[in-house]
């Protein structure tokens, strides 16, 4: 078997061993959009080159070798930028989801895949394609915005479990929280429960700890929504500007690098800390 290392250029490098089916017809690529880099019938060296490659050229680097994959199920989908559409008409589309359960495909807007966590809101969303009734189709942007990141399992774990947020904002949806509700009046509620927080703090009231956390997520999820944003990408964003943060923890506190006195720093610089 042949297998083909392709570069799409500003977006990935891959290997297939069916070019056109994974990089035209699943990712909608056109031949003038892509190119081979290398093509090889031994699998461990495209497997080691492609990780090489990507390292190389700066893209997102596999977590698994290609070799280490596990096989792909038969169903072909056709995937624009818009829209993934599945190759059946939606009455069979139960049974070839079942069936396919674990096929992963990449769009626009991420990595999509059909497991037990999406499945029920492909078949609630999906629509009958309007040029063939023997197929049917779901808009990928919708799927992204339901299940951020792509919910893809790996190793019987979703690399980003079930959203909770998403529930969180249908049930504020449902009582009329974003039509009535604004920022002001949830920045009031924060307080509110701020304050239910320190009281359990100073109670020493473990039950009413985890409460009172827990509604302050509830409305800074809508505080969130109602700022046109998603609790999901402030999250993220918090977590990208700390992850490489320096500091050093003074009386119970992590004091950041940059507001480090000089003494402060050397310290940290030598290794020393409370």
């Amino acid at each position: 078997m042949k297998y083909y290392l392709y570069h799409i250029p500003g977006k990935k490098i891959g290997v297939t061993c069916d070019i056109y089916n994974r990089v035209t017809d699943q990712q909608g690529y056109q031949e003038n959009e892509y190119e081979i880099l290398e093509m090889s019938e031994d699998i461990d060296y495209i497997s080691d080159r492609e990780i090489e490659l990507q390292k190389k050229y700066g893209y997102k680097v596999d977590r698994k070798l290609y070799k280490n994959l596990k096989p792909k199920t038969s169903m072909r989908i056709n995937i624009t930028e818009q829209t993934t559409t599945f190759p059946c008409p939606k009455g069979e589309l139960p049974s070839n989801l079942a069936k396919n359960n674990g096929l992963t495909w990449e769009t626009e807007h991420g990595e999509f895949q059909i497991n037990d966590h999406t499945i029920s809101w492909i078949l609630e969303n999906a629509k009958t394609s309007m040029y063939n009734e023997d197929r049917c189709y779901i808009y990928n942007k919708a799927f992204a915005y339901n299940f951020p990141k792509g919910y893809i399992v790996k190793d019987n774990k979703t690399k980003t479990s079930k959203s909770v947020f998403d529930d969180i904002r249908k049930w504020a949806r449902d009582r009329g929280i974003y039509a009535s509700g604004d920022q002001k009046t949830q920045y009031i509620k924060l307080q509110e429960e701020a304050g239910e927080l320190a009281k359990a703090i100073l109670d020493r009231d473990d039950a009413e700890i985890q409460d009172a956390i827990g509604d302050m997520v509830v409305v800074l999820t809508n505080l969130a929504e109602l700022s046109k944003l998603r609790i999901e990408d402030c999250i993220d964003s918090a977590y990208d500007e700390i992850s490489s943060r320096k500091g050093k923890m003074i009386n119970g506190t992590f004091v950041k690098e940059g507001n480090l006195s000089v003494a402060e720093q050397t310290l940290l610089l030598d290794g020393h800390e409370n």
